[in-house]
């Protein structure tokens, strides 16, 4: 980077200019945030069933007496070793929040594919302390839309993001990347792939729930804290093509 060296006056006057557009943004996501809150309800009829460390919870169960419940769909599927390495990233910010939003009639919960004994070891292993639910041999994931079967792969009918997704005939994974986090997470490529990322809001009204919300892929940045601070570091996110972070306990230094 070839950023200029100018005085202090200088400066003060370049972020000054930045301030404004920044309180724009700011005012644009006030704004959004409204939007997002304002969406309509779908009732939600089917009866998803969950392991948790309390025992079998149905989904009106996961928001332990409150009236709003956030889940973080966590990718670690039945036959990873490990949990993916972005969502754990994303999950080291949870702890904290969790005791202020269940303060504020919100409960946060993550939610996997993998058996709850999975979940718990590598719960444990990275020292977390936010719920963490089990949805093997239910609908919920692919319901909404972050778990796909291999034929959706081979076919090329993967919906995600609201889009639909184009794969190569075979479904194979060409990322770099991905195939890196499918290493990290013990399983292979195609298999890890067909796990996503992304969190989904609901609500309880009258003992009826309710889903309010859900966002995938680049929708769930704003919940990744390591890149809100990195955007605001002098060389930004600063990536190439390399996989960089890694799970908490597996850095060198």
């Amino acid at each position: 980077m070839k950023n200029p060296v100018v005085s202090r006056e200088e400066w003060l006057a370049a972020r000054l200019a930045l301030l404004e557009e920044e309180k724009q943004l700011t005012r644009r996501s006030d704004e959004i945030a409204r939007r997002r809150q304002a969406l309509p309800w779908v009732k939600i009829d089917k009866d998803y069933q969950f392991e948790t460390e309390e025992g079998r919870a149905s989904l009106a169960d996961l928001f332990k007496g409150r009236s709003q419940l956030l889940i973080y769909h966590f990718m670690f599927g039945p036959d990873y070793k490990a949990g993916c390495p972005s969502c754990s990233a994303i999950a080291d910010g949870f702890n904290g929040s969790v005791v202020h939003l269940a303060n504020h009639d919100v409960t946060l919960i993550a939610v996997s594919r993998a058996p709850l004994a999975k979940l718990q070891a590598f719960k444990q292993r990275m020292g977390w302390t936010f719920p963490w639910a089990s949805s093997f041999g239910s609908d919920f994931n692919p319901d909404f839309h972050v778990t796909f079967t291999e034929e959706q792969q081979r076919k090329g009918t993967i919906e995600y993001n609201y889009v639909h997704e184009e794969l190569p005939p075979s479904g194979e994974v060409v990322s770099e990347g991905a195939k890196e986090f499918a290493s990290m997470a013990g399983t292979d490529p195609a298999s890890y792939a067909r796990e996503r990322p992304g969190i989904s809001a609901f609500v309880l009204e009258d003992g009826i729930v309710y889903h309010t919300y859900s966002a995938y892929a680049r929708g769930v940045d704003g919940i990744w804290a390591m890149y809100q601070w990195l955007d605001r570091a002098p060389k930004g996110r600063n990536e190439k093509d390399d996989v960089w972070w890694r799970r908490h306990d597996e850095y060198n230094n």
